[in-house]
């Protein structure tokens, strides 16, 4: 099982950033965290990394949702959409599955709120 939806764009790396995080907010979701590793690993360790960007994305209602069935849930939120420099002048956008996420906390009442995301989510990562 994939645990990810990807899709490799041809564009600069901040268009993509630009283009995925217009795409999550159209469908729905907040960014409410964004690492940006490649000046994450320069501070921290000195070292040289290609554009690669986490992305927090979170619905609310449905977080809410995924909470009250399960209040440990938040350990597995918000979700992580990565856009990431693929070379030759694409760059890779891919999200989590939430589905396959979820196989590891035995709950199967929150198999409707991630089939949801999930389909949000992959939605997203086709409509770029």
């Amino acid at each position: 099982m994939n645990y990810y939806f990807s899709r490799t764009l041809q564009c600069s790396f901040d268009d993509a950033v630009r283009r995925t995080t217009d795409a999550l907010s159209k469908a729905g979701f907040g960014i409410i965290t964004e690492i940006d590793l490649k000046e994450t690993f320069k501070k921290k360790l000195g070292a040289d990394y290609r554009n690669y960007r986490i992305l927090g994305a979170c619905n609310p209602a449905i977080a809410h949702d995924a909470l009250e069935i399960e209040d440990k849930i938040g350990t597995m939120l918000p979700c992580n959409v990565i856009v990431q420099d693929a070379g030759a002048g694409n760059v890779e956008v891919a999200a989590i599955d939430p589905v396959a996420s979820m196989t590891a906390v035995d709950n199967p009442a929150l198999k409707a709120p991630a089939t949801k995301v999930r389909e949000m989510l992959k939605g997203v990562v086709e409509s770029l």
